[in-house]
């Protein structure tokens, strides 16, 4: 027994030596060359493509399996403007050979050196990267069904134990793309990668450079471990990204089973950047024209981004808009049925510098042209059907917003939506020393959409909120309103017909500007003996103006407007139709020949000038109601004097009383 197990160690032995000795001497005795037509062939089978390699041939197997190759060449096919689809210059690969024994696997050096990919797409519509493969042979039978694992192994395990690259490197790789029908051409040229401590048990160091069409971008940092079951188990991210000399993305966290249903939890970290030299140094238009071109000019972000297929939540959100500063959180599930949650804080924005500039001038044509686009757009019916499916609930704060110049500060809205209607409420902000409360429903259940709002405001100053928003001096005071209306349809004319509602506006301590009934009545009643002429600045100071309103169908009714001021109290009551844009007012001015005091009318003298508005909002008549001034009669002398309103007393500047009162409203009209 000892004999014959002497006798098996030395044959083993032996054969030992002979496998070494045969492993050393063959690639130093086979000539490898005479094997390369063969993998030519091979090769142009498998691809149906032509291949073709150099003559820098190299092979070795012990202690190290390795080949190296040269000028390597995968054709396009006929009809191309390339004749390559891939290049490469230089590939070399070797392999430790006894670890291989153990299901280990160390490899020394994997290098791609100037390898180029010429990706084209011609005017047919053809790609050269299309129908790669060897071509089908007749009556060859489909492999159907799931083919048996490899022995050895088992689900989602590798087939070897350990796995390491000294050194992997793609070295001045090339990647061109060009559509011959589009003519677009893109390239990523000067590529390099380098992967160091490439293992399965150790973070993998990613330095990855490259140009986008003649531009830099970079990728630098940590992936994995990937770990013995690859695509299972948890992917450590810790990368930064830099494009264009401009932007930096730094992005560190995890990936959570990244082949199966993968989760991640990442924190993304975006440098101040500038959007305008970003889309410049790619040689693109910026794609918005602002008010102010200096906006759009730096962004940021910092965000906590965790979430799978199903759901999404964003927090510690930080993003920097200019001199503006955004904090939010948003959550945001089921996205076929979107059920979002969010809250955002901001503490100031100049909405005004981002929007267009304004256009001066305009031709008739572009204003037609203007027309026809609006008609079409209130034809367009708008899908609401994202909107029923959506559930919101959102909040957003704004220390300080500027928009259409008014100055707002401590905006807040509550949004909210849910099976087609949306709330916001609260809606609420203040603004020039005064405030403001609001609702708005938005009821998109039904085709033509229904809306309702409530408003309260109170304490406003009315002069710098109009000289702001309008840039005009129309009504100066304290403004109180509240109001209540709704509206059916999206077009402007779907809500006119359909405003309804009621409310009320109330302005104390003011004055109307532009208007000087006082003057007026001072210039008409010195040409009668009963004042002394002025020449004070237009302005009527009032003590109050209240208008309350109602509107139904489009018809807005005005059933007691009343201003009280030291010389005269001022009524109007009428209907204004929005729809036909019709007017039918009454206005009856109750004059005080004297300026003293604020006693009751009933101790005043009271002169009346009764005026009619008609016409429409954008030609309107204005005229004094003759027939009621004089009740059918005509006055004598001193009834002139009590009314002065006969049509031939004239004023200081010779014009009628008349005249002088279709001016007044005329002006108040046109500011």
């Amino acid at each position: 027994m000892k004999g014959f197990m002497k006798w098996v160690l030395m044959g083993g032995g032996l054969f030992l030596v002979l496998i070494v000795g045969a492993i050393v001497l063959i690639p130093r005795f086979v000539d490898v060359q005479q094997y390369k037509p063969m993998i030519e062939k091979l090769v142009t089978a498998q691809t149906g493509r032509s291949f073709s390699m150099g003559d820098d041939i190299e092979l070795s197997v012990f202690p190290w399996v390795g080949v190296s190759l040269s000028d390597l060449h995968l054709g396009s096919p006929k009809g191309f403007e390339n004749k390559d689809m891939i290049a490469v210059k230089q590939f070399e690969v070797r392999l430790r050979v006894m670890p291989l024994l153990s299901r280990k696997i160390e490899v020394s050096t994997f290098v791609v050196d100037t390898p180029r990919f010429f990706l084209e797409k011609a005017k047919n519509g053809k790609a050269n990267w299309e129908n790669i493969g060897p071509a089908a042979k007749s009556g060859a039978k489909k492999v159907t069904g799931k083919q048996d694992k490899a022995a050895g192994t088992s689900e989602g395990k590798l087939p070897f134990e350990s796995f390491s690259v000294g050194k992997f490197s793609i070295v001045n790789g090339l990647v061109a793309y060009v559509d011959q029908a589009g003519g677009v051409k893109k390239e990523i040229s000067d590529f390099n990668l380098d992967l160091t401590n490439l293992s399965l048990d150790n973070p993998i160091g990613v330095k990855l450079s490259a140009k986008l069409d003649g531009k830099p971008i970079s990728l630098e940092g940590l992936a994995g471990p990937v770990g013995k079951n690859p695509g299972k188990e948890d992917l450590n991210l810790d990368m930064t990204l830099k494009a264009l000399e401009e932007l930096s993305i730094h992005f560190k966290g995890k990936i959570v089973n990244p082949a199966g249903a993968p989760q991640i939890a990442m924190d993304l970290d975006v440098d101040p950047f500038s959007p305008r030299k970003l889309l410049d140094g790619i040689g693109q238009p910026f794609p918005v024209k602002t008010a102010d071109p200096n906006v759009l000019d730096k962004v940021s972000l910092k965000v906590r981004i965790e979430g799978n297929a199903k759901a999404v939540s964003l927090s510690k959100g930080v993003f920097g808009l200019d001199d503006s500063s955004l904090t939010f959180m948003a959550d945001a599930k089921a996205f076929d049925k979107p059920d979002i949650r969010f809250d955002m804080v901001l503490d100031s924005i100049d909405l005004d510098r981002y929007l267009p500039p304004k256009k001066e001038g305009g031709s008739k044509q572009s204003a037609e042209k203007k027309s026809a686009e609006k008609k079409a757009d209130e034809q367009k019916k708008t899908d609401y059907g994202p909107l029923r499916k959506l559930v919101l609930d959102g909040k957003i704060k704004v220390g300080s917003l500027k928009a259409a110049k008014v100055k707002i500060q401590d905006f807040l809205a509550h949004i909210t939506a849910k099976k087609g209607v949306i709330n916001l409420d609260p809606l609420s902000l203040n603004l020039y020393q005064g405030s403001v409360a609001s609702t708005v429903r938005l009821d998109v259940t039904r085709e033509n959409p229904k809306t309702k709002i409530t408003l309260d405001s109170k304490g406003i100053q009315a002069g710098p909120l109009l000289k702001d928003a309008l840039e005009k001096d129309i009504i100066e005071g304290v403004l109180a309103a509240n109001m209540t209306l709704s509206m059916i349809g999206e077009s402007p004319d779907m809500v006119k017909k359909s405003l309804a509602g009621k409310g009320e506006l109330k302005f104390v301590d003011g004055a109307i500007v532009g208007i000087d009934i006082a003057n007026t009545v001072r210039n008409a009643a010195s040409g009668l003996g009963l004042g002394e002429k002025t020449a004070e600045k237009p302005r009527t100071d009032f003590a109050e103006l209240k208008i309350p309103f109602s509107a139904d169908r489009g018809i807005v009714n005005i059933p007691g407007a009343n201003l009280t001021s030291p010389l005269i109290r001022l009524s109007v009551m009428g209907d204004a139709n929005l729809v036909t844009e019709a007017l039918g007012f009454r206005v009856e001015p109750k004059v005080v020949a004297t300026l003293k005091g604020q006693g009751d009318a009933q101790d005043r003298s009271g002169l009346m000038v009764p005026l009619l508005v008609t016409g429409s909002f954008g030609s309107p008549k204005i005229q004094p109601d003759l027939k009621a001034m004089i009740g059918g009669k005509i006055p004598d002398a001193e009834g002139i004097k009590q009314m002065l309103n006969t049509k031939g007393a004239a004023g200081s500047d010779g014009d009628s009383v008349e005249e002088k009162a279709k001016g007044m409203l005329k002006g108040f009209m046109s500011n």
